[in-house]
């Protein structure tokens, strides 16, 4: 319990300090540098460059979410195959979960009263994606955090290092950081959208979760009343 209790409060405190770090610094002190030199950077390059434009577009269309689902499916169902039933039935369960901790927490982050347009609809004179593209994309959203995709892929992450194992676990933080930066690169988020909102969000939630006996108790009630995987 001691262990769990380190962990619990070492992740609640990574929240906080970070959270609290961007939030009542006076205009996000700075973060707001951070990000206003990530976003002029790969502004600049989408203005001045067509395959800037076509590989951030494109890595910003929906059909490009899907490339990020199948790279995490990959991951688990590689662990899934070759397992026993026994342990296929707790991974599914385990997805379940997930799933359903994906939904919350993206509600949380919901909750959070910051109301945050996008860079795009934050400065002047700069460009546009999806007026320099000629086929659909996004570059823009109202309310971007916390950034809703980073969250699901830190999400995953978590659950992968602890269920999986610390390789899946890196593959992981590989996909937050691969999956997560179209989003910023086209001025639909800011980085710090992902790596304090996402963050702060997916720090408390999972450690609560998983730090706290709630998870394990839960995939136990679970597997008491789910039937059993069939043989056939």
């Amino acid at each position: 319990m001691s262990l769990q209790f380190n962990k619990w409060l070492f992740w609640n405190l990574v929240a906080v300090a970070v959270f609290s770090s961007w939030y009542l610094l006076p205009n996000h002190g700075f973060w707001l540098d951070i990000d206003k030199t990530i976003f002029y950077y790969f502004n600049e390059k989408i203005g001045h460059s067509e395959i800037w434009v076509n590989v951030i577009g494109l890595t910003n269309n929906r059909a490009f979410d899907g490339v990020a689902l199948l790279a995490m499916g990959i991951v688990y169902y590689s662990y899934y195959k070759g397992a026993s039933s026994e342990r296929k039935r707790q991974l599914l369960i385990v997805g379940f979960i997930m799933l359903l901790t994906a939904v919350g927490l993206n509600q949380l982050g919901r909750a959070i009263p910051v109301e945050r347009p996008s860079p795009t609809l934050t400065f002047d004179n700069i460009y546009r994606l999806t007026e320099l593209a000629s086929f659909k994309t996004k570059d823009s959203s109202g309310d971007s955090f916390p950034g809703d995709h980073g969250l699901m892929l830190m999400i995953f992450t978590a659950f992968v290092w602890r269920f999986l194992s610390w390789k899946a676990g890196l593959w992981g933080c590989v996909f937050v950081v691969v999956f997560s930066a179209p989003r910023y690169m086209a001025g639909a988020h800011w980085w710090t959208d992902i790596y304090v909102g996402a963050l702060s969000v997916a720090s408390v939630g999972m450690a609560w979760l998983m730090h706290t006996g709630v998870f394990d108790s839960l995939l136990v009630w679970l597997d008491k009343r789910l039937p059993p995987l069939s043989k056939s």
